[in-house]
């Protein structure tokens, strides 16, 4: 059993199954669609947590800005250089998930608890609105449901390329952003999404975010904002990979 109470091995194994059903629900009618297998207790948070990551990581709550406002802000300031905006999108990203590392971070093993699970959630919606920025400012349109899961599938890193294999879809050019031009069905690109919650989940039950000697104070907090940066930098980095320039923005 791993990190706030998640084994790690089972979400995996549910995330392999459940990607294997991609083509089910792409090619089967309504009656199979149903009978797809519900793997257990993690579905449902596989799914709250992939449903928070697009209505709040992309669209925005609150006073979380949507992914499509900070590309507008970053364009603006960037005086419509892309690549610019691009960079100005990382590093304020880089600068928020240093200060919520260090946050909850700060006090330990005595608050890690409930600082950790917080911590979590928060990087992973600052990853997935610094993806979905970049992907804007490339000129992608964040209401395509293809788009959406490509944006998640970058959270994932190597795993996204097992994701894919295991649903039987090939990237064409090697890009995620290409699952547009497959059209998957609705059905489909649901159960793919779950398939990646599974995946982020898994990446929790490991204790990805907890090892680092986290549970000391102070240097906990130093510690904690060091991973989060590195971790998003890399994740900024293969969003740049992963969403070539288009010239379709602002259409």
């Amino acid at each position: 059993m791993g990190l706030l109470g998640i084994d790690s091995d089972e979400a995996t194994k549910a995330a392999d199954a459940t990607a294997k059903q991609v083509r089910a629900a792409a090619n089967g009618s309504a009656l199979e669609r149903a009978k797809l297998p519900d793997e257990g207790g993690l579905t449902g948070a596989a799914t709250r947590l992939v449903e928070r990551l697009l209505d709040v990581g992309i669209d925005g709550r609150g006073p979380f800005d949507s992914a499509e406002k900070v590309a507008e802000t970053a364009l603006k300031h960037a005086r419509g250089d892309v690549e610019q905006a691009i960079r100005i999108i990382r590093r304020d990203h880089r600068q928020i998930g240093a200060v919520g590392g260090f946050v909850t971070g700060l006090g330990g093993f005595f608050t890690m608890p409930l600082s950790l699970p917080a911590n979590v959630l928060e990087f992973y919606l600052v990853g997935t609105r610094m993806t979905a920025a970049t992907a804007k400012v490339r000129g992608y349109d964040l209401g395509q449901p293809e788009i959406r899961s490509a944006v998640l599938l970058t959270l994932t890193g190597a795993d996204s390329e097992d994701i894919l294999k295991k649903a039987g879809i090939v990237a064409s050019g090697g890009k995620w952003s290409s699952l547009a031009a497959g059209r998957l069905p609705a059905p489909a690109l649901m159960v793919l999404n779950k398939a990646i919650g599974f995946r982020l989940l898994g990446r929790i039950g490991g204790s990805t975010f907890a090892r680092f000697g986290r549970a000391v104070p102070v240097l906990g907090g130093v510690l904690g904002a060091v991973i989060d940066v590195y971790m998003l930098s890399r994740i900024g980095a293969q969003a740049a990979k992963e969403f070539p320039p288009v010239a379709t923005y602002g259409r």
